[in-house]
């Protein structure tokens, strides 16, 4: 059953499925307008809704900013530059992206960044270690852990 129009909410629903919508996982500002605008809620009302959103807690930036970054480097591996571009996307504030950063230990990110290395070093079957050692930091930067600290990985190993 196929609607062609979409019937628009009334913004005391909105808010009732946002919060329900937040309260299934940590959300950031831009997801919630975003789903608000599919709901057929714009402007004015949208706002009041995320305002309203952010009073009762169930919006908070800095915790989503937090758990996506804690998130994203315990499941995916993903280095510190990748998780703040995914971020900035979301349009985090300054602040928040500092704070998301505390989320990762770096004794625990070092370790992740070498075993990386290690598992794409095997794989690589290069014969030749210069193309191997680029290869596998290419790899690394793009998963976004620092050149520096890449290439010094890489050195270590090698």
């Amino acid at each position: 059953m196929k609607h062609d129009k979409k019937q628009s909410l009334t913004p005391a629903q909105a808010l009732l499925k946002a919060a329900h919508y937040c309260a299934y996982q940590e959300r950031c500002q831009k997801e919630v307008r975003a789903k608000l605008s599919e709901w057929g809620l714009w402007g004015v009302d949208a706002e009041n809704v995320v305002l309203q959103l952010i009073e009762q807690n169930y919006l908070n930036e800095e915790r989503f900013a937090r758990a996506f970054a804690g998130g994203k480097f315990r499941t995916k591996q993903w280095g510190r530059n990748k998780i703040k571009n995914e971020l900035r996307q979301r349009e985090i504030s300054d602040y928040c992206l500092t704070k998301a950063m505390l989320e990762i230990d770096e004794e625990d990110y070092l370790k992740v960044l070498e075993a990386e290395a290690l598992k794409k070093l095997k794989s690589t079957k290069d014969k030749d270690p210069r193309i191997k050692k680029l290869k596998v930091s290419r790899y690394l930067i793009a998963k976004g852990f620092e050149p520096d600290l890449t290439w010094d990985t890489l050195n270590k190993l090698m």
